[in-house]
């Protein structure tokens, strides 16, 4: 088990971009809801060479939604891609060699373009209704799989006047990275961004079903909750780790 030691997500925020860059995007008005969860189940959905990342003895599962408004490959904009709307679940991992990322359990998109270039590198993707969710004061999102598959809906209010800089918010938002499964084989995925403007926020409205359908089992409200007006992001080439 990792050491309950101050946690060291990765690469610092504002390092230098991976190259050569395979993607770069902009990740806007993001949410992000977390439930702490024992490492025993996030254990069997780790590839070869890969552990949950533990954190005070406990790992997280992630519900994180954000609107994708501009999208390169390499340094090329890609029009089809269009502004789409994105809702993953997501645990923590952290690679034998180092490499500490994000594992992918769902991630539902607007638009089937990004779904195809994700399922290409192995990351779960599916073609799915969702839009941005604003009631009052508050901020979320909403997903309806096609054929009447699972469905959430989800909003907070953010805390503008606070910044979440504690250790606990950098670990479950200031990851580099990505762990998949590729051709067979546990490869890592670099991303690199700057600081993210990040507030503590409270949540006005959940209805989950993508959490569970994943095969996570959670009880209650998140036990953290987090707003950002948004980041621009450089994805590097995949490395094989295992």
């Amino acid at each position: 088990m990792n050491s309950p030691a101050r946690p060291d997500p990765g690469p610092p925020a504002g390092a230098p971009p991976p190259s050569p860059a395979l993607m770069a995007q902009t990740w806007a008005a993001a949410v992000f809801l977390h439930w702490r969860i024992d490492p025993a189940l996030a254990a069997p959905y780790m590839p070869a060479g890969v552990e949950p990342d533990v954190f005070h003895g406990s790992s997280w599962v992630g519900l994180i939604g954000f609107r994708a408004p501009a999208t390169k490959l390499g340094m090329i904009p890609v029009p089809f891609f269009g502004t789409y709307t994105e809702i993953n679940v997501r645990l923590y991992s952290r690679g034998r060699d180092g490499s500490r990322g994000v594992l992918f359990l769902s991630l539902d998109a607007s638009r089937l373009a990004p779904v195809l270039t994700a399922r290409a590198l192995g990351v779960p993707y599916v073609w799915s209704r969702c839009r941005p969710r604003r009631t009052g004061w508050g901020l979320g999102y909403d997903v309806d799989r096609f054929g009447g598959q699972a469905r959430s809906s989800f909003a907070v209010v953010p805390d503008y006047g606070r910044q979440a800089d504690d250790d606990l918010s950098l670990l479950l938002t200031a990851r580099f990275g990505l762990h998949t499964s590729l051709a067979g084989r546990t490869a890592f995925v670099p991303i690199a961004h700057p600081p993210w403007p990040l507030h503590p926020a409270r949540l006005t409205h959940l209805r989950d079903e993508l959490v569970p359908a994943a095969g996570i089992p959670v009880e209650g409200p998140p036990d953290t909750l987090h707003y950002s007006p948004g980041v621009s992001t450089v994805f590097g080439r995949p490395r094989r780790i295992a």
